[in-house]
């Protein structure tokens, strides 16, 4: 760069920003002098040429224009035909699902670049020079719009949310006979006559229970917005709105039982001022790929599993609570599935203590899982991803399961030892284990 030397800097510093500040100002006061040049020999080409040096200077910016565009569309062409031929190299690799895809075992960097932000909806904010701006400093003369050049970078915005009066007007129609007056409907409300609107009531629901803002705190960042309203009025609505859902509620759980496979599991789940002494509730979940199903009981009892399963026939994925074990005996068309993810982490919770047979039992429980994550896509995934994944079980899950159960009935361990536990809760359930 004529004219400007950039500070030479060696080793690390502490507090860069500085020097960044100084080379950015020393940047563009080059880029000034550049333009400067640029401009000087636009004139001078164009009076050589007998051109206006204005409409001489615009059809230059416009040439520079066309071939940044010609650029821009070549660039996007090599990038289209790279794709075409990485989507083409996907599916040969997809039509060949007995090769295990080889894993790229180098992580790959974070970079630091900026998100990209494909569903924020774009607004464009021009900002244009003051009158009092658009003077030349050569020349004094008046500065003109350079066709449709503009410098952009991009900002991430708050909206911020707005609560309105709206006032809603239902016309009112008559004929020339004067026999009767027909007024246009009224827009669906949670409430006859209700002042608050259903998008208000999925909002509050919405704050809720996806971000668990109490609604007393929902009250005040509303007052701060303006509106004045009550946490019971806000309530209201809640209960207006699970009402109208409910058979919602029931119908995913009737779809629910119709699946031939289902996941269970239940926790206790607390309550306020219950009575001291007095057992806490439960929630208990069903699911599927497609549905979750939760149900708040109680208890974690038998009784209330009954309640949940009662009548259905298929295949449920457990942990080892004993319920769902009495259920099975119970019920003939009700198997059970159990997970080999509890299996697991009763040896890794012992793994300090017993490393040899610990870390053999787990190297081999992770070789099961390897083999599903030969299975690509989402599980289950169509008909072929469900096919590939009951023969590699066959062939290969099957094998694995045989060492860990002769590894099971040949490791020495003490019963009441912590590993004679991890084992014997294994083998009690070993039927449910290898029912996949």
């Amino acid at each position: 760069m004529s004219g400007i030397l950039l500070p030479v800097t060696a080793g690390s510093l502490k507090n860069p920003v500085p020097l960044l500040e100084q080379r950015i100002e020393l940047l563009e006061k080059e880029n000034e002098l550049l333009h400067k040049k640029l401009v000087l020999a636009c004139r001078k080409l164009a009076e050589a040429g007998g051109h206006d040096p204005q409409q001489f200077f615009e059809s230059l910016v416009e040439d520079l224009r066309k071939a940044e565009e010609a650029r821009r569309k070549a660039e996007e062409e090599v990038l289209r035909k790279a794709e075409e031929e990485a989507r083409q190299a996907q599916a040969a690799a997809d039509s060949e699902p007995d090769k295990k895809p080889e894993t790229d075992k180098k992580k790959k960097g974070k970079g630091h670049g900026p998100t990209e932000q494909p569903d924020l909806r774009r607004v464009d904010e021009i900002h244009n020079l003051r009158e009092d701006q658009r003077i030349c400093s050569h020349c004094d003369g008046e500065l003109l719009p350079l066709g449709d050049q503009f410098e952009e970078y991009e900002e991430i915005h708050t909206i911020q949310r707005e609560y309105v009066l709206k006032v809603v007007k239902c016309r009112k129609y008559r004929c020339r006979c004067m026999e009767g007056v027909v007024t246009a409907p009224r827009p669906q409300r949670l409430f006859p006559g209700g002042r608050y609107s259903i998008d208000f009531a999925v909002d509050v629901a919405v704050d809720k229970y996806c971000d668990h803002i109490p609604l007393a705190r929902q009250v005040r960042r509303m007052a701060r917005l303006g509106l004045k309203v009550r946490s019971q009025t806000l309530f209201d609505q809640l209960v207006r709105l699970v009402e109208l859902l409910l058979p919602v509620y029931h119908e995913l759980e009737r779809l629910l039982l119709t699946a031939a496979v289902l996941h269970a599991d239940e926790t206790r789940w607390r309550m306020l001022n219950r009575p001291r002494g007095s057992p806490s509730w439960a929630v208990w979940t069903r699911c599927t790929p497609d549905i979750a199903h939760y149900s708040f009981l109680s208890t974690k009892s038998a009784e209330a599993g009954r309640s949940l399963f009662e009548g259905y026939s298929g295949v449920v994925v457990v942990d080892g609570y004993a319920v769902y074990e009495k259920l099975a005996k119970e019920n003939d068309d009700l198997l059970l599935a159990n997970c080999w993810a509890h299996t697991l982490r009763k040896y890794a919770d012992i793994r300090d203590n017993f490393k040899k047979p610990c870390d053999h039992v787990l190297s081999l429980i992770s070789d099961l899982y390897d083999v599903e994550s030969e299975v690509p896509g989402e599980f289950p995934g169509d008909e072929h991803a469900q096919q590939l994944r009951h023969r590699l079980r066959q062939e290969k899950s099957k094998s694995i399961l045989d060492q860990i159960h002769h590894w099971a009935y040949h490791e020495f361990a003490l019963p009441r030892s912590p590993l004679g536990k991890a084992i014997h809760y294994m083998l009690k359930r070993w039927d449910g284990l290898t029912r996949f």
